[in-house]
C-alpha cells in the first residue's frame, strides 16, 4: 500500500465542508471515522462553527497545524474545484472528491473540469480519488472517509474481515457487504472510486492487494478504459495466491468493429472482457449473486486438487438433483473405487445407494452415526475431491447436532471442500454455528463450489503458464490511417511469416490469367483484387471450380469491368488452386484500443457469423491454451475423427494461430486487423492452407 498508503492508511484527515449533522455529507466521515476507531487526527474544516461533533473545527486549510494527508472534499459544484486546487497547493497528498455534477453528467465540460482538477493535483504531487465518489473505507485501520448510509447500522468489529470490495459505483462498494454481513463476513476493505478521473479503480486494487489481511477481493468495474493496473493486480494477486472476482456490468454487443473485418463482429467489447479476466487469473461474476455466493469457501483456505463431486444425502430427489446441478456446471460426479463401495456396503442398509450420489435414505433417523461412518471411508477414495452433504428435512428425532460435528471435524481434517444445503433454518444453524458453509438448495451449493473449483483451477493454470506467455503489450496510439491491403498483398504478407497460404498468382492481364491457370493446374478460383473490396462474393468477384485456362481469361476481364464500375481501385485478379480440406475454419486478429491484440479462432466458412462457434484468445500464450480454446468449441467433437474419420491437424492449426499471434505482436509490421476465412484443415499429418486472407494496417 506504500503509493497509496494515505489513501488507505492516513495519518491525519481533514473534512473540508464538514456539519455538526452526522446524516449530511459532510458530517458522516466525521462520525464514522470516531465510531470505527480512526488513530489519527481529524480535522474539520467549517469556518461558521468553533467546533464539529466534539472535534475543533477551523476556518480553512491555511488554520490547520499541519498539512493532512488526506482531505475530503465535501464541497459542492465548482466549489470542489477550488479546493482540490487549494489541497495541492497547501501539501495534501490525497483529496477524495464527494462532489458529484462532473464526467458522469457532462462528458464534455464536466471532463474539462475533471481535467483541471487533475492538471492542479499532478503539478503537486497530489492524488485525487473521485469526484462523484462515495467514499473509502478502511475497516482495518478505522479510516472511513465515506458517507455511505450502510456503515450508519454496522458496529466496531475487533475483527473487521479479510474481504475487500472495491468499485466506481458507490452503491456497488457497499451492498455486497450487506449481503456478507448477512452471513456473518466482515468486509476489511470497502471503496468506491466513483468518476477515476485520477485514482483508478484498478490502481486502488493494487494498493489493497499488498494489505496482508486481505484474503478475497471483489471488483465491481463499469468500464475497463486502461488494462495495465488489473495486468499488475492479476501479477501481484497470482503472487499472493489471493482470488479476486470481479462483476463487469455491461454485457452487450457493444463493442468496436474491426473496419470491415468479421473479426471485429465476432470479438465484441463484452468477450475481450472475459477472455482478459479469464487470461489473467480473475474470475467473472455473472451477476451479484455470483459476485459474493462463493465468498465463505474462498475463506476456508483449502487448496482444492480436483472438481470430481461426491453428494450425501437422505432424500433421493436431493441425489438426483445435485446430480444435475453438477452436471449443468461440468462438474463431474466422481467414480467411487469397488473398496469404497465395498466398505459402505458394511456400513449402510441394503436399501441404501452407495454408489455416488449416496442416498441414506429413512436410515438416517434410526442411525445418527451414518454421515460420520462414511465421511472417512469416502475421504480415501483417490477420485472423492469435493462434498455436498443434503439435509433438505429434519425434525425431531433425527441427531443434526451429530450430523453438523462430523460434517465440521471432516472437513478439518481432511481439508476439501464441504458444503451443505438444507433448506429448514434450524438445520442450517447447526451446519452454520460449527463453521460450514450451508445454501438453501443443492444448485446454489453446487453453483458456489463449482465457481470456487475452477477458480482455483483458473488461477493455477494462469500462475504456471505466466513464464511462458511473458509480458503483454504495450498500449498503442489510435493510428492516424487505416489501409486495407488487397488480397494479393494479404496472402503475401502472411507467407512472409511462414504461414501457409493457398498456391496463387496476381494476374495483371487476360494473358497472365491463362498463363496462371496453366501453371497452377485446374480446376482454380478466380478472385478480383482490390484494396478498395473487402468482401468480393457479393459483388461476383469470385469464381470457383474455373475448369479451362480461357474461362480464367474471360473471367479476368468481366472482374475488371466490375471492379471499375464500382469505382474501386483495380489491382488485377487473382487465380488461385482449388484448395480441399476436411473443415473449413476461421483465424481472426484486431488490436483492442484497450485489451491490445486479440485472437479468434473457430467454425468457419460462408455461416461464420450466423453460428458464431469460435473462442478468443489474448496473447501472449501457449500451445495449451490454444488447444484448450478449440476443445471448448461446439465442433470439437469433429477434430478427433467420428465413424472411422482420422483425426484432423491440430497442431498445424495451433502453429497458424501462434504465426498470426507472433504478427501481430510485431509492432513494425503494424497490423491492426486481420480476418483468414477460410483456413481449411486437414486430416492429421496434412497441415492446414490460409485460402482467403485481409490484412489492415496502420499508415
Amino acid at each position: 500500500m506504500s503509493r497509496l498508503r494515505a489513501a488507505l492508511d492516513p495519518k491525519s484527515i481533514a473534512i473540508i465542508g464538514a456539519s455538526d449533522n452526522p446524516n449530511k455529507i459532510g458530517g458522516r466521515p466525521v462520525a464514522f471515522l470516531g465510531k470505527f476507531g480512526f488513530r489519527g487526527k481529524i480535522y474539520p474544516i467549517n469556518p461558521t462553527r468553533p467546533e464539529i461533533q466534539g472535534h475543533k473545527s477551523y476556518a480553512s486549510l491555511a488554520d490547520l497545524p499541519e498539512a493532512p494527508e488526506m482531505a475530503i472534499v465535501a464541497v459542492a459544484g465548482d466549489n470542489a474545484i477550488t479546493t482540490v486546487e487549494e489541497c495541492a497547493a497547501a501539501g495534501v497528498k490525497v483529496a477524495l472528491v464527494m462532489a458529484s455534477g462532473f464526467g458522469e453528467v457532462d462528458p464534455h465540460e464536466g471532463k474539462a473540469k475533471e481535467r483541471r482538477m487533475v492538471e492542479a493535483a499532478r503539478r503537486a504531487g497530489m492524488r485525487i480519488v473521485g469526484p462523484n465518489c462515495q467514499g473509502l473505507a478502511n475497516f482495518g485501520s478505522g479510516a472511513v472517509a465515506s458517507f455511505s448510509t450502510m456503515f450508519v447500522d454496522m458496529e466496531r468489529s475487533q475483527n473487521p474481515g479479510h474481504v475487500a470490495m472495491l468499485s466506481q459505483s458507490g452503491a456497488l462498494s457497499t451492498v455486497p457487504v450487506g449481503f456478507l454481513r448477512e452471513r456473518g463476513i466482515g468486509v476489511r476493505h470497502s471503496h468506491a472510486t466513483g468518476n477515476d478521473s485520477d485514482v483508478s479503480v484498478g490502481e486502488l486494487a493494487c494498493a489493497v492487494a499488498e494489505d496482508p489481511e486481505v484474503k478475497l477481493m471483489l471488483l465491481y468495474l463499469e468500464s475497463i478504459p486502461d488494462r495495465r493496473y488489473l495486468e499488475e493486480l492479476s501479477s501481484i494477486a497470482l503472487d499472493r495466491d489471493l482470488p479476486i472476482i470481479a462483476l463487469k456490468s455491461g454485457r452487450t454487443a457493444a463493442g468496436q468493429q474491426a473496419a470491415q473485418s468479421h473479426t471485429g463482429a465476432l470479438a465484441n467489447e463484452d468477450r475481450v472482457v472475459d477472455a482478459f479476466l479469464a487470461h489473467h487469473g480473475i474470475w467473472r461474476a455473472p451477476d451479484m449473486r455470483g459476485l459474493v455466493e462463493a465468498t465463505e469457501l474462498y475463506l476456508k483456505g483449502w487448496k482444492p486438487r480436483g472438481r470430481r463431486l461426491v453428494a450425501i444425502s437422505n432424500s433421493g430427489a436431493v441425489c438426483v438433483m445435485t446430480a444435475d446441478a453438477a452436471s449443468s456446471v461440468g462438474m463431474p460426479m466422481a467414480k467411487l473405487a469397488p473398496e469404497t463401495d465395498s466398505k459402505l456396503k458394511t456400513i449402510l442398509p441394503s436399501f441404501a445407494t452407495t454408489t455416488n450420489p449416496i442416498d441414506l435414505t429413512a436410515a438416517l433417523l434410526s442411525n445418527s452415526r451414518l454421515f460420520g461412518d462414511i465421511l472417512p471411508v469416502l475421504a480415501q477414495d483417490p477420485a472423492a475431491d469435493a462434498f455436498l452433504i443434503g439435509v433438505p428435512v429434519a425434525g425431531p428425532g433425527y441427531d443434526v447436532e451429530a450430523f453438523s460435528r462430523d460434517a465440521a471435524a471432516f472437513a478439518e481434517q481432511t481439508g476439501k471442500p464441504l458444503v451443505v444445503s438444507a433448506t429448514q433454518p434450524s438445520v442450517a444453524r447447526e451446519f452454520s454455528a460449527r463453521g460450514t458453509t450451508v445454501f438453501p438448495t443443492e444448485v446454489e451449493a453446487v453453483t458456489a463450489l463449482n465457481q470456487f473449483i475452477h477458480h482455483r483451477e483458473l488461477m493455477e493454470t494462469t500462475r504456471q503458464r505466466r513464464a511462458a506467455r511473458g509480458t503483454s503489450y504495450p498500449l498503442l496510439q489510435k493510428p492516424a490511417q487505416t489501409t486495407m491491403l488487397n488480397e494479393a498483398d494479404s496472402l503475401a504478407l502472411l507467407a512472409s511469416r511462414g504461414i501457409p497460404v493457398v498456391p496463387h498468382r496476381l494476374c495483371l492481364s487476360r494473358n497472365e490469367a491463362i498463363a496462371a491457370f496453366t501453371a497452377i493446374g485446374g480446376p482454380v478460383v478466380v478472385k478480383g483484387c482490390s484494396a478498395d473490396i473487402a468482401h468480393k462474393s457479393e459483388l461476383g468477384l469470385v469464381k470457383l471450380g474455373v475448369s479451362s485456362a480461357d474461362a480464367a481469361g474471360e473471367l479476368f476481364s468481366e472482374m475488371e469491368a466490375i471492379i471499375r464500375r464500382e469505382g474501386a481501385r483495380f489491382d488485377g485478379v487473382v487465380v488461385a488452386a482449388m484448395a480441399k480440406g476436411r473443415r473449413e475454419m476461421m483465424i481472426g486478429a484486431h488490436r483492442d484500443p484497450v485489451f491490445g491484440p486479440v485472437i479468434v479462432v473457430g467454425d468457419g466458412g460462408k455461416y461464420v457469423e450466423l453460428l458464431r462457434d469460435t473462442q478468443l484468445l489474448l496473447p501472449p500464450f501457449v500451445d495449451a491454451d490454444i488447444r484448450e480454446g478449440l476443445h471448448k468449441l461446439r465442433i470439437a467433437p469433429l477434430f478427433t475423427g467420428v465413424r472411422g474419420e482420422a483425426p484432423m491437424d491440430i497442431a498445424a492449426l495451433v502453429n497458424t494461430v501462434k504465426l498470426i499471434a507472433e504478427l501481430m505482436r510485431d509492432e513494425a509490421a503494424g497490423v491492426l486487423s486481420i480476418d483468414l476465412n477460410p483456413v481449411m484443415l486437414n486430416s492429421e499429418g496434412e497441415g492446414c492452407m490460409v485460402v482467403d486472407a485481409v490484412v489492415f494496417r496502420s499508415g
